[in-house]
Parts: structure tokens; C-alpha cells; sequence
């Protein structure tokens, strides 16, 4: 099998030379290319084509949620994992809504990092265990309350659709996965968005999150 393609993208370059250390130690792992601002990330991916990036938030030229919403239009099989000092849930849901498929911060153990990046690789969404315990918080804090209408509303494609959609997976990987037309797909979005009453895919991944439709990784 062949190894995971990386591509860093932070402005310092301590970090890189930190995680070009780690990550190039693992047998599964290739980096292929880095970047030091959000604009060089967004021309290195579609060059090097990545299967994740490494992607800080706060960063010179273009953040770190513009770039990975940028790069997600263009490259929109590549896994965007956010590696950052920041473990606020406004920036997580930023992220999630940006199109990043993980969120990870620096202060994680070296083996935490390299689990998130298997994760994201294998289509799933990976939550650090510090950033759930932020959400956990804020879910308690409403009273247990979900914003949007009961799961029940949804039919058994909807739920399968929307579970799909949390995990990061674009409208023709879905139809893809579902054996169903992007149309379709599309189709089945705009009637859970106007079921649950929630539009972004931040919403719909808070949404999941806190139905339990998808499995967070918090190891």
C-alpha cells in the first residue's frame, strides 16, 4: 500500500522541522511538500495533490479556514487536518464548516497526531480529546438542548446522507458510497437542511456530533 502523502503547512518553521522529524519516521507516511502561508498551501496542494494537509489556522497571506476552504473547491479529495494552538470550539466549528475533517492541537502527544492523521485518511473525522471535552461543556451549558427538529424526521437515507456529509465526504463521494447520483445526493441535503432547520456544514456536524451519528476519535 502506498504511504500517506503529507503536506505541511505552518509559517514556523521549527514546527515543520518538528513534525518532518516525526511524521518522517513513520513507514506509512510521505511528505511531499510545505508551506509557510495559506496561499502557498493552496498552489503546493494542487501540484503535489496530498491525500492530507497539515493545516495551521493562524498563518500570514490567508488563514488557515480560508485556505482549507479554498484548497476543499480545488482539491476536494484532500483531508485537511487543523494542527493548532487554538482549542476554542468557535474555531473547530470554523474549521469543520471550512471543509477540515479533523482537529488536532500542538500540544498533543506525537502519537496522537499521527493516529488523526491515519483517521482523516481513512474518510473518517477525528476530534481530539481536549476539543470534546469543549464541546461536552458547551452541549451541557445548553441543558442538553440540540439545536434543529428531532432525528426522527429524517428518513433512513437522510440520516445515512447526513452522517456522510459530518464525516467530510463531498456530494459525489457520498453518491459514491451510497450508489446514489450527486443529484440525488443533493436532493436528500436540501431536505435535511430544511428539516432540521440548519443550514452550514458546521451545523450539520454539530448536529451528528451530538445525535451520535458519527464516532469520534478521542484517543
Amino acid at each position: 500500500m502506498p504511504p500517506i502523502k503529507l503536506m505541511l503547512a505552518d509559517d514556523h518553521e521549527i514546527v515543520r522541522a518538528g513534525l518532518r522529524m516525526l511524521l518522517g519516521a513513520q513507514s506509512d507516511m510521505e511528505i511531499v511538500a510545505e508551506a509557510s502561508s495559506g496561499g502557498e498551501a493552496i498552489e503546493l496542494a494542487q501540484t503535489h495533490q496530498p491525500d492530507v494537509v497539515l493545516m495551521d489556522i493562524a498563518m500570514p497571506d490567508m488563514n488557515g479556514m480560508e485556505a482549507t476552504r479554498q484548497l476543499k473547491v480545488r482539491c476536494p479529495s484532500v483531508a485537511v487536518l487543523a494542527l493548532t494552538i487554538h482549542e476554542e470550539q468557535g474555531y473547530f466549528f470554523q474549521m469543520l464548516d471550512a471543509g477540515a475533517s479533523g482537529y488536532i492541537p500542538k500540544r498533543a502527544a506525537p502519537e496522537d497526531l499521527v493516529q488523526a492523521i491515519r483517521t482523516v485518511h481513512r474518510g473518517e473525522v477525528f476530534l481530539h480529546s481536549s476539543v470534546a471535552t469543549v464541546l461536552v461543556k458547551d452541549y451541557l451549558q445548553r441543558g442538553g438542548a440540540v439545536t434543529g427538529a428531532d432525528l426522527s424526521s429524517l428518513t433512513e437515507r437522510e440520516r445515512e446522507v447526513l452522517t456522510l456529509i459530518a464525516e467530510g465526504l463531498t456530494n459525489k463521494q457520498i453518491g459514491e458510497r451510497l450508489g446514489i447520483s450527486p443529484k440525488t445526493v443533493a436532493r436528500h441535503r436540501d431536505n435535511i437542511t430544511k428539516k432540521l432547520a440548519l443550514s452550514s456544514r458546521a451545523e450539520l456536524t454539530r448536529y451528528a456530533i451530538q445525535k451520535g451519528l458519527i464516532g469520534l476519535s478521542d484517543e
